[in-house]
């Protein structure tokens, strides 16, 4: 089950509405929980759609892939590095990555992104599938030059719009074997398979846990295959992972 937030003409506020085929049927509320259908069905090219949720927080798995560390110059670590993106960084499907004057280096990133549905604490990693909504595809847009410069990772991933998700949340997926490629002006920079991860899915999920209480609607980006590179005004950018679909937002200069 694919799971939106659109924007509706003529309905006040982001609506949550279930996507099937061309057409996506409204709900009332949100999605955490049981689903209350409203009896309403839209054509998806009516619709806006937004950022299939807005977070409390992006928590962000670093070198979970043992090709990407290799190609940043580093190894896996012994225990997981995470890092929170703010959530003034997320836009939605279609929505501009805004390049920062501050930076000459920005990078793209694409990754699996998990949802959070219920507020949980200290999760056993066979229980974790329990607290997960679903999953979708993610950009951990990123500042190189910044991050370089500073030894560190938050100003250089924490700029307004790089955090684009979408484009919306598929509830039913196995995330042990997916194909995830990011496109730049249909040329293929990245190339990697879940498979690949170092930590999986529900091993993430249990240990970020462990260390903060987890939302309803969080976010947990999963880590990034090699082929990262950077990104200039002019671009579009394409995010795509098996099973759930494609991500794609244009870029511009502020």
């Amino acid at each position: 089950m694919k799971i939106a937030r659109i924007s509706v003409p003529n309905i006040d506020g982001p609506v949550f509405g279930v996507v099937n085929g061309t057409h996506i049927g409204l709900l009332k509320g949100h999605p955490f929980g049981e689903l209350d259908p409203a009896g309403v069905a839209l054509e998806l090219d009516d619709v806006k759609l937004l950022s299939p949720v807005l977070p409390s927080k992006i928590i962000c798995v670093g070198k979970n892939y043992a090709d990407h560390a290799a190609e940043m110059g580093g190894e896996v670590p012994a225990e997981p590095v995470i890092f929170i993106k703010p959530n003034t960084t997320v836009i939605g499907d279609g929505d501009a990555i805004v390049l920062p004057p501050q930076s000459q280096n920005v990078h793209h990133e694409a990754e699996l992104a998990v949802v959070i549905s219920h507020l949980c604490r200290n999760v056993d990693v066979e229980r974790a599938g329990e607290v997960i909504l679903g999953y979708t595809c993610a950009n951990d847009v990123t500042a190189r030059d910044l991050q370089e410069r500073d030894g560190q990772w938050t100003r250089a991933k924490s700029f307004d719009t790089f955090c684009p998700i979408g484009p919306w949340i598929e509830t039913d997926l196995d995330t042990s074997n997916l194909a995830i490629s990011c496109d730049v002006n249909d040329e293929v920079r990245q190339d990697g398979n879940t498979k690949d991860l170092v930590r999986s899915v529900h091993e993430m999920v249990a240990w970020i846990s462990t260390v903060m209480t987890l939302l309803p609607g969080d976010v947990i980006l999963t880590g990034t295959p090699a082929g990262v590179s950077p990104i200039v005004a002019g671009d579009e950018v394409s995010v795509t992972i098996a099973g759930i679909g494609t991500l794609t937002n244009p870029v511009v200069a502020r």
